[in-house]
Formats: structure tokens, C-alpha cells, sequence
């Protein structure tokens, strides 16, 4: 288990329409540089997310339970200090919405 670091980037699901809400993540993680953080903070267990997130990352990310509900979960989402981009530059495979 990684341990939770100071987060370059914290996403609050809970005002943001559902629709919205998977790519508003994928966007916002992808823009992390590598070795940062993503702090998630949502109403709902996000396991839909983290199957995107394992369908689409191929395993370029860590996922740690900050927080497991009943009213709030909270997740911390690390881009590893040595990845390098998924999906290319010019191209994207569709499965994490960006």
C-alpha cells in the first residue's frame, strides 16, 4: 500500500453532475505530472471508476482508500513517478472518457 501524500489535485464529485463525473477525473489525472497525487472525494463507493481506471490505466496508476463511507469516500489516485504517457500524443482508446 502507498502511503497518502499532500495531494497536487483534489476532485469533489459531490456537486458535479454524474455525467460529468468520470472524465472530469480522467482529465484531471491525466493533467497530474508524474508522481503526483489526485485526491477524489465522492458520495458513492467509486468502484465504476476504478474499473475504468484498471481497464483503461493498464496498471499506470496507485489507488488508495483514504476513506470508505457511509456519507463520504475518499480516495487518493498517484500517477507513478516513472510513467510515461498512456495513450500517446495524438491518440486515445476511448476507455477512460478523454
Amino acid at each position: 500500500m502507498t502511503t497518502p501524500q499532500t495531494p497536487s489535485a483534489t476532485v469533489d464529485l459531490r456537486s458535479i453532475a454524474p455525467h460529468d463525473r468520470h472524465s472530469l477525473v480522467f482529465t484531471t489525472f491525466k493533467a497530474l505530472p508524474p508522481g503526483a497525487a489526485l485526491e477524489l472525494i465522492n458520495d458513492h463507493n467509486p468502484l465504476p471508476l476504478r474499473g475504468q481506471f484498471d481497464s483503461g490505466l493498464y496498471g499506470a496508476f496507485s489507488w488508495t482508500a483514504l476513506e470508505n463511507g457511509p456519507e463520504q469516500w475518499r480516495v487518493e489516485i498517484v500517477k507513478p513517478a516513472d510513467s510515461k504517457p498512456v495513450h500517446g500524443v495524438d491518440s486515445c482508446c476511448g476507455a477512460c472518457g478523454g
